[in-house]
């Protein structure tokens, strides 16, 4: 193998199959190498190369910044945005999914099967999406879904129970994946809610187009004890705008995405603000977790990064930031549901055929108990989470029915990849089986804010 070959995007060390490397990208691989051989012992300067491999490595990715696409400014300035109404309930809690929904849910199941299941382990292991997926994801009209139909969207009334089905059936093909996917639209969703008519039209025809635009929530920040209601981002006015000073972490596909939404503290309240890719001061860089590897998670660099008046995204009380913690929480949630149900439909059948001691384990009382258990817990996640989509669809509060949620689906979400990795042994350690990375993705439901919604 020569040394080009050796230097060529592998999808190994994060770097996508699909990307290519220009002459830093080859640098920096080459020293790579370099890192790895013998010879740097034998003379001495290990410590001095892996030092030069790391800053080549953070100062070249920092300078890879994606250029958005022009967004043509129309509509008017300061005229309210078209939103779609309230959906209609009878009263009573109804389990039953719509006949739109159910569709629109076999649709997006039969996706997860067939097409992100598939691509996941791939996709983990290059720290990026296949372009193949996301545009089959775009295909079945996921950035439209909570478009207003006005607007060339699929939305008539509020799309939070529909969008949580979605989110629950896509993760049961892959979480890291489902976060890909669902990005774009959780933007465009967030336009749909709270943006003025220029906002919405000036960026939402691009999602309802062929070539819709990466694009993520970023909220989460790489501080302790992190209060997504208490960013430390900041938004200053300055003149007719706003400067933005701080740094968001584990946002989603940041290294392609074209627009972002930044939560940011202006005047001691937390304040939503629209943000393109190509503003002069915005740096992305990889910022690979223990889970969702497939997502391309990146962390996003503001200094002194200048938008205009408009750019802020509804209101500037606090009201419109805390309503999108809540519906990301709602998808978080569905999420975690949908790989939980991954995890019981893996191991049901293998603890079954599973043999030891000239049995099947599932014959274990231990085993039996730890697979109900799964599914006790998951039916529980799937009702507060239902509960809490079906309140927000109808426009009533459900700050509490999320907050119960939010907090059992965090705790037992990581409860069920640990017991699912528990129930096959040896075989849950190996990435052979899917319930590592499962288990893994799950671990993120406690910590991600933001980047998707419904």
């Amino acid at each position: 193998m020569s040394l080009i070959q050796s230097l060529r995007p592998g999808g190994k060390h994060g770097l996508s199959s699909q990307e290519t490397r220009d002459p830093i990208g080859y640098a920096v691989a080459a020293l790579g190498l370099l890192a790895r051989s013998d010879l740097l012992d034998r003379l001495g300067v290990r410590k001095q190369t892996e030092r030069g491999v790391f800053t080549a490595t953070r100062g070249g990715f920092r300078t890879l910044t994606a250029a958005s696409r022009t967004f043509a400014r129309s509509g008017q300035r300061g005229k309210p945005g078209v939103r779609v109404p309230s959906a209609r309930t009878s009263g009573l809690f109804d389990l039953t999914p719509t006949e739109d929904e159910q569709m629109l849910v076999d649709v997006v199941t039969e996706l997860a099967t067939d097409v992100l299941r598939p691509a996941a382990a791939a996709a983990d292991a290059a720290c990026a999406a296949p372009a193949e997926v996301l545009a089959a994801t775009a295909e079945v009209g996921l950035p439209t879904l909570g478009i207003p139909e006005a607007l060339g969207g699929i939305s008539e009334e509020r799309s939070a129970m529909a969008g949580t089905l979605v989110a629950e059936a896509l993760a049961r093909g892959d979480m890291g994946l489902s976060v890909a996917a669902l990005a774009p639209g959780s933007v465009a969703t967030a336009i749909g809610l709270w943006g003025t008519d220029e906002q919405q039209q000036t960026y939402l025809p691009a999602f309802t187009g062929s070539d819709v635009p990466a694009a993520a929530l970023a909220l989460n920040e790489p501080r302790v004890l992190f209060d997504v209601l208490e960013p430390a981002t900041t938004a200053v006015r300055d003149g007719a705008g706003f400067v933005l000073d701080g740094v968001k972490s584990v946002v989603a596909r940041g290294a392609d995405a074209e627009l972002f939404v930044v939560g940011a503290a202006l005047e001691g309240r937390p304040v939503l603000f629209l943000v393109e890719s190509g503003t002069p001061g915005l740096e992305v860089e990889g910022d690979p977790a223990m889970g969702l590897r497939a997502a391309g998670l990146t962390r996003l660099t503001l200094t002194g990064v200048r938008v205009p008046v408009d750019a802020v995204l509804g209101a500037t009380d606090g009201t419109t930031y805390a309503e999108c913690v809540r519906l990301s929480r709602l998808a978080w949630c569905a999420l975690a549901v949908g790989t939980g149900q991954a995890v019981l439909d893996y191991v049901t059948p293998y603890v079954k055929e599973r043999e030891a001691f000239g049995e099947p384990v599932a014959h274990r009382q231990s085993v039996a108990f730890m697979v109900a258990n799964i599914a006790i817990e998951l039916q529980a996640m799937r009702l507060l989470t239902w509960k809490a989509a079906s309140r927000a669809a109808a426009g009533k509060d459900f700050s509490r029915e999320v907050a119960l949620a939010r907090t059992l689906c965090a705790e037992k979400a990581m409860q069920i990849g640990l017991d699912g990795v528990q129930l096959l042994g040896g075989h849950g350690f190996v990435k052979e089986h899917p319930v590592e990375r499962w288990y893994r993705d799950l671990r993120a439901v406690a910590v991600m804010e933001g980047t998707v919604l419904v």
